[in-house]
């Protein structure tokens, strides 16, 4: 059923609204008739469940026939702090981190960036919200991760929540991502995945986040595009937390494991299981990288 996020509306059961925002989607691309239905989410929490009433030429109307909780979002907030990329792949790499489940993008300019903070991106403010919400509305998310304001490397240093995860390609002598995890203090409530722009962080960048509470990890020996490094390393970081279908591997803080369970406790046994580490963790699982090839 096709989806459409629209905050700012929230109807009651059986009240009939005008879509003028939706109208040419509906009219001219999904070619809707009265009876066609579709959802509506409000980036609360809810959704409703739409009937077209009518399809005129400049509106579309439609009744609200059920509203209900949406898909919940993902037990574990995840922060990525992406340095800027060429703004194609940056984009890709929003678009890739909310299917994932990415709760905030935070665009951020390090020495190596090719885009400088200012006019530029705040330009792209706009069509970055664009992706995301038809990202969000492809994959069934309930909720619009939050894009915020760039800012300099050494605030996302300091301000970043959580679990604070960076990969570099030279990080061959540190631990690898599941390692990582599995050493962070539990339970893990937040977790914080910074990536550096096409030509890597220098060493000196990623010393100071290790001053600053940053956990240098490693991927492996391969040596990945910035973009493929951000996808991996969610991708990673969302399995361990069990949001991708099995149990997570490490220990979720209680509010976290209360919506991966809809609110019931886990059985102990389970429990126990899912809370050890799973051993055996391959070098291979990715490349930690930064640097274009």
């Amino acid at each position: 059923m096709q989806r459409f996020f629209m905050p700012a509306l929230l109807p009651a059961v059986g009240e009939i609204i005008s879509l003028g925002p939706l109208h040419h989607q509906l009219r001219s691309v999904l070619r809707a008739q009265p009876g066609t239905q579709f959802l509506l989410l409000d980036n609360q929490g809810g959704e409703r469940l739409m009937e077209v009433v009518s399809v005129e030429r400049r509106d579309t109307t439609a009744r609200v026939a059920e509203v209900r909780p949406a898909a919940p979002e993902p037990a574990v907030a995840v922060t990525l702090y992406q340095c800027v990329l060429k703004l194609d792949k940056l984009e890709w790499v929003w678009q890739k981190a909310t299917e994932l489940g990415v709760t905030t993008l935070v665009p951020v300019i390090s020495r190596r960036t090719v885009a400088r903070a200012g006019r530029t991106l705040q330009a792209k403010q706009a069509r970055w919200e664009a992706i995301v919400r038809e990202a969000a509305e492809q994959c069934g998310r309930g909720g619009l991760p939050v894009i915020a304001p760039s800012v300099s490397l050494a605030e996302a240093f300091t301000s970043a929540p959580g679990t604070r995860l960076l990969p570099w390609e030279e990080a061959g002598g540190n631990p690898g991502l599941l390692h990582a995890l599995a050493q962070a203090a539990q339970p893990i409530d937040a977790v914080s995945l910074l990536i550096g722009p096409e030509g890597g962080l220098e060493a000196g960048e990623v010393e100071q986040a290790r001053a600053d509470g940053w956990q240098v990890v490693s991927l492996g020996q391969r040596i990945l595009r910035a973009e493929t490094a951000a996808v991996a390393t969610i991708t990673v970081v969302r399995a361990a937390l069990g949001d991708l279908g099995d149990a997570a591997s490490v220990k979720v803080g209680a509010s976290a494991e209360a919506i991966q369970n809809n609110g019931n406790p886990r059985d102990s046994d389970a429990a126990d299981a899912g809370d050890k580490v799973k051993g055996g963790e391959p070098d291979s699982v990715g490349s930690t990288t930064v640097n274009s090839v």
